[in-house]
Order: structure tokens, then sequence, then C-alpha cells
């Protein structure tokens, strides 16, 4: 990054007691960025951004914006805004006094804070007379939206979202995922979300961080994550991908462990005593008719199981060595053959992602 950051984390611990919560982990970030910190239950990501917008203190290390820390700044002071799962809006109060609460806080003017209030409801997509509506009359999008304005009333330099769409229905979730980056686009806030669902932080994301045990594993763009992982776990944590354990020999000849690949002469080359994770999307495989057609690495098995996704059909695939494997085609282009059936899966050399042993492990 050229010049100085926005936002620098910079050798960040944060310790409870003998518990190390968050490990020496450092991180920049750019104005106006949407980056979104994922990982499983305590991975450390609610604790970061807890000690980013003060509600926790760093044991070790700094936070900085603009170059300025702002880690022993009060909570109050910073020039961040916090939207959590909870939303914790006032049940008593309208949408309007919801939204103008922050601004009363800095006693802006009654005229003021209700012209602002009318703002940020357009903004957000909602009619001017939900400016009177009590929070009670308000739906599950709705609140998350009065959520949104509340905390864009504040007008911080970075909005950090503790997992806000999580409570909330699949079909009303993807909805709020599209405004949300709408919203990014539209504000140019920077934005820090926390989500369990690496799906969520695809749709909306600049970046991806992913955090295990404290670190990050991997921090780049949603594209990369997706093709190149740099560890089994961020691999693994994906969701549906196929990993087959692989090593080499002296010669460098690569030796599948327990999967019963066959590789064409020469598809793949390893360094000598290379061990490691072959990784290959489901949508990469196909299916090889009756034996006929060139793939690089063949593999035979049975159908076990067929998902339909609805654009997509999903197979579940038993090896002849006992191994699962998962294959996805359009659904327009699905398999016509019985659960049961035997098959022989394909495909080729460009497909497969290498992922040396013990790589991305502790990254910073």
């Amino acid at each position: 990054m050229v010049g100085q950051p926005f936002l620098r984390i910079e050798n960040v611990t944060k310790r409870f007691g003998r518990f190390t919560a968050v490990d020496r982990i450092s991180l920049d970030i750019a104005e106006g960025e949407f980056l979104t910190i994922v990982g499983p239950s305590g991975s450390g990501k609610s604790t970061l951004i807890r000690l980013l917008v003060g509600i926790d203190e760093v044991t070790e290390g700094t936070i900085s914006l603009n170059g300025a820390r702002i880690d022993e700044m009060p909570a109050d002071k910073r020039p961040t805004c916090m939207v959590f799962q909870s939303l914790a809006l006032f049940p008593h109060m309208t949408v309007g006094q919801n939204i103008e609460f922050p601004l009363k806080v800095r006693k802006l003017a009654p005229e003021a804070r209700r012209a602002r209030a009318l703002e940020l409801l357009a903004l957000l997509r909602l009619p001017a007379d939900y400016y009177g509506k009590r929070i009670s009359q308000c739906s599950g999008g709705e609140r998350q939206r009065v959520a949104l304005a509340r905390a864009l009333a504040f007008d911080p330099q970075i909005i950090v979202f503790d997992e806000p769409l999580s409570a909330l229905d699949y079909r009303l979730r993807k909805t709020l995922e599209k405004e949300l980056k709408d919203l990014h686009g539209r504000t140019r806030k920077t934005f820090i979300y926390i989500t369990h669902s690496l799906e969520e932080a695809m749709v909306m994301s600049d970046r991806i961080a992913i955090m295990r045990a404290g670190r990050f594993e991997q921090i780049a763009t949603a594209e990369e994550i997706y093709s190149r992982p740099v560890s089994r776990f961020v691999a693994s944590f994906m969701g549906e991908v196929n990993l087959f354990a692989l090593g080499s020999g002296a010669d460098g000849a690569p030796r599948w462990q327990d999967s019963g690949i066959t590789a064409a002469p020469g598809a793949l080359s390893l360094v000598p005593g290379w061990n490691g994770t072959a990784m290959v999307r489901p949508e990469l495989i196909h299916f090889v008719d009756g034996g006929k057609g060139g793939a690089e690495f063949t593999l035979s098995g049975r159908l076990a199981a067929e998902y339909a996704l609805g654009s997509r059909v999903q197979y579940a695939i038993t090896t002849d060595a006992g191994t699962e494997v998962t294959v996805e085609r359009p659904f327009e282009a699905r398999l016509e053959a019985p659960v049961g059936s035997p098959v022989r899966l394909g495909w080729d050399r460009g497909s497969v992602h290498l992922i040396a042993e013990g790589a991305g492990d502790g990254a910073a």
C-alpha cells in the first residue's frame, strides 16, 4: 500500500488472563474499503472489532487512523460506530427518534435532527412517513435499515457490523446483502463486517480476512480465496470442496494417498519430498462418458446421491477407494443415471490447486 494507510492494526494482541483471543495480528485497511472478517466461533473476530471500537482494551500493539493512534482513545471519542447483531434499537421510540438519538446526544437542534433523519430514511429507501412509526411495527428488514440509518447519523469514518444479518431468514438476508453492498457504494464509508458465512462475505466484500485461533489465515479478494486458498483450513472453510491428500517420493513423482486417482504421464510433477493437499472444486470435475474423453486425472466410483440446488445439481460420489467426492453441474446438464450407477470422473491440471502441508498456519 502506497503512503500512510487509512486504518492500521499493528501487532495487536488481546489476552483475557492466560487466554490469548487475538495474537499479534497486523492489517492495513484502505479508506472506503469493504473488508469482511470471517471465521468460526472462537477465532477472535468479534474480539478484534471490540478492540477497534474501544469496547475492550488492547493488551499489546497499536491501532492507528490516518497515522494517529486511537487504541488509547475512549470509545465515545473514536470515529467508529457498531451495528450489533441485536441492532440495539429503542423499542419505546419511533423510527425517527431512534435515528436522531446520536444527534440528540450531540445536542443538535431538533429541526436539524429531523432533516438528517429524513435524509437517512431516503438513503436507506424507507418512506418518509416511517419517521413516526414505532419500532415494534417494523419488519425485520426495516429494523435493519433503521439501525443502519442510526449508525450513519453519527457520520462515522468507519462502520463496524457484528453479524447483523445472522438472525434473518435466507431470502431477506440475500436481499440485505445486496442492499449493504449498494449502500457502501453510495456512502463510500469504510465498512468492516463480521460474519460466520464465507458466502455472505463473497457477495459484499472488497477483501476477506479469514481468522483462525486469534490470527489471520488469509487476507485476499473473494476470487483469490475461492480459487487459491493458502491452507487446508481455508479450503475446508469454503464449504463443498474436494481435498485429496498428496505427496511425492525422492523422484518427485506424485503419490495419491487412498484416493484411487489415476494421473496421465507428466500431468503433475512435484519437488521431491513434497506433502500436502490437492484441491479440486466440484464444478471443475466432469463425468467421463464410458471411459472416453481426454482427462489428465481420472477417478472411478459410484453415484451415491443427487441433490437439486436450483440452477445446479450436486452429486455425491463414493470412489472405488472409499473416499467421497462432490461434483456439480448446471441443472440443464444433469447426469441421466440412477443412484448406484458406476461413474468415471475426470479433470485437468488447470483445475488443481496445490496446498503445501502446514501452509498458512499462523499467517499474519
